[in-house]
């Protein structure tokens, strides 16, 4: 793919880098990129992609703008409340670069639609903050061999890391999803808005790094940080022999997808 004289002046300070460059570039501009959920996670993701000049972002969210979204989804605006997601995300990454094709999926991610769906992309985002659907995501990237990226966020904290085939996956890591009243969602224990924007942005890193072959992705590697202490650290994760999707005898061979498990969130004493 050759860029034109105005897309080398757009993207010069991705070409200036000596590990990126013009064939860096024109690789970015060759990705396929989907990002599952328009949300807190996702916004920022869209917004960095499209900026770098991904070729293609799939986007796929069934959710439509909610007040409350505001505080962190960064890619909606006031004026979006009531309208779907994906056309929200869509307007801002053409207004943001028009060079970007945008695929949108108005609907929510599914054992029945997920294989259909990532086909057709290099590499998947997850921006979601469900447990079941995050491990439908890898269980389908695992089965498809698509690298991903995954991002989780909760209170003041975040987690990262990402997949690509050999390697660590989601359940190597987690096992499955966790018990009733284990671990509260973000609408129910809350979030620090600028907390999705910063592992958004880094699955947005992640991402780029994997089209452009620099640096050395988060493969069996666990970053979490807390901005309270703005602590950032990286945990060793080893991939397991006898992980029920990506061991040596899987025993996870069609997707299939569990009920989020409900959280009794109790008061905190006066």
């Amino acid at each position: 793919m050759d860029l034109t004289e105005k897309q080398i002046e757009r993207y010069s300070r991705h070409i200036l880098l000596q590990d990126v460059g013009v064939e860096g570039q024109e690789r970015i501009a060759g990705g396929r990129v989907l990002v599952i959920g328009a949300g807190g996670l996702g916004a920022p993701a869209l917004l960095y992609l499209a900026a770098a000049g991904v070729g293609t972002l799939g986007v796929i969210d069934g959710d439509t703008v909610d007040l409350s979204n505001l505080q962190r989804q960064v890619i909606h605006f006031t004026e979006d409340v009531g309208r779907a997601k994906v056309a929200s995300a869509r307007e801002k990454i053409e207004r943001i670069n028009p060079d970007v094709q945008v695929i949108t999926h108005q609907e929510f991610f599914t054992a029945d639609n997920a294989l259909d769906i990532i086909r057709d992309y290099d590499f998947v985002v997850d921006g979601t903050d469900s447990f079941p659907v995050k491990f439908l995501i890898n269980d389908a990237c695992v089965m498809a061999r698509k690298p991903f990226s995954h991002g989780g966020i909760l209170r003041f904290e975040g987690q990262t890391f990402t997949w690509t085939p050999g390697h660590a996956c989601y359940r190597c890591l987690f096992g499955g999803p966790p018990p009733a009243n284990a671990v509260p969602t973000c609408s129910q224990a809350g979030v620090l808005g600028a907390i999705a924007g910063m592992l958004g942005t880094i699955q947005a890193a992640e991402t780029l790094k994997f089209l452009t072959g620099v640096g050395e992705l988060l493969t069996d590697r666990l970053l979490t940080f807390n901005a309270k202490s703005m602590n950032f650290k990286t945990v060793s994760v080893r991939h397991r022999d006898g992980c029920p999707v990506c061991g040596a005898r899987p025993t996870i061979t069609e997707l299939v997808e569990s009920e989020q498990a409900a959280c009794e969130l109790k008061p905190r004493r006066p």
